[in-house]
């Protein structure tokens, strides 16, 4: 398992980040999600067996989201 933390863009509204949510929640290979909404990051528990970083920051991209900066958290 991974741990990461996407920098976003800013986030207009707290149903931007339950819509991030929630499209975490139903993708494949992430275990754990959490959006905060005041720093516009995600914190991500990912399976890179199953997904790629690449992926990850599709299904953001999808929603209207950009991926900033991506590091690896703990």
């Amino acid at each position: 398992m991974k741990n990461i933390i996407i920098q976003l863009e800013t986030l207009s509204c707290p149903s931007c980040a339950a819509k991030i949510e929630g499209a975490f929640k139903r993708t494949k290979g992430v275990t754990q999600s959490e959006v905060l909404f005041n720093s516009s990051r995600v914190r991500l528990t990912y399976d890179p067996a199953i997904i790629e970083l690449e992926a990850i920051q599709k299904v953001l991209s999808t929603l209207g989201f950009a991926s900033l900066s991506v590091k690896e958290s703990t």
